[in-house]
């Protein structure tokens, strides 16, 4: 069960400070320094919880990447179950103690109104960018980001350096594709704001998943055959 609770803490960190930062902190395209706040946010929040829960679990935080971690044949089938509903139960109270917060403001905090730093596309989100550019995005930086996080993991590339880069990556990724989709690359960072939005943001949470879930399985499988394996 330890590693079990240590996914939950950790993806409830990671949506707490990643999307507290849109919340909390109110950055955002009319920002002086736009999202890039945000980026370092989730990035830095990764790189805390690789170092702070990742000799207990590994430090998924994230389903796309327990599904890499299992599809390069690095961990067993019958602990990916287990990780995952981790994951998303962290990633539902991570949300939960945000809008608690953000509801002690003075005048109380409207969700549906100001969001919860929730993902999506199309008309009225951020770029307004369409379905297909939305999955592509999402495919290709879940791809990338898990195949950093198996390389650096790996045998041959495991550093103490290894939470550093998993977490710049994603910082990287968030400064590209952020006013694409908001930046999923993890099922249960979609799935916790959008639990309490509703809405649009829930009608859209199935791209968040299907999307990294296969970016992710393709990375591992690239790993296993070894086409990316040293």
């Amino acid at each position: 069960m330890k590693k079990y609770l240590a996914e939950l803490l950790g993806t409830a960190c990671l949506v707490l400070f990643g999307c507290g930062s849109v919340v909390l902190g109110g950055y955002g395209a009319t920002f002086p320094l736009g999202m890039l706040p945000v980026a370092f946010a989730f990035g830095l929040a990764v790189t805390a919880m690789a170092y702070g829960i990742g000799p207990v679990s590994g430090c998924h935080i994230n389903p796309a990447v327990t599904i890499a971690v299992w599809s390069a044949g690095r961990m067993p089938t019958s602990d990916v179950p287990g990780y995952i509903i981790a994951q998303c139960l962290g990633g539902i109270v991570g949300a939960a103690v945000l809008l608690f917060i953000a509801s002690g403001r003075a005048g109380g905090y409207d969700v549906a109104t100001g969001g919860l730093g929730q993902n999506g596309w199309g008309e009225g989100y951020l770029g307004a960018y369409g379905t297909v550019s939305a999955a592509v995005a999402e495919f290709v930086a879940t791809f990338l980001f898990t195949t950093v996080i198996l390389g650096a993991t790996s045998r041959a590339g495991a550093t103490p350096a290894a939470g550093l880069a998993i977490g710049l990556t994603l910082v990287v990724i968030h400064i590209v594709f952020i006013n694409v989709t908001g930046v999923s690359v993890n099922p249960a960072r979609s799935l916790g704001p959008a639990v309490f939005v509703g809405g649009q943001a829930l009608a859209q949470l199935w791209l968040f998943i299907v999307a990294p879930i296969l970016g992710g399985l393709c990375a591992g499988l690239a790993f296993r055959s070894r086409a990316l394996e040293a």
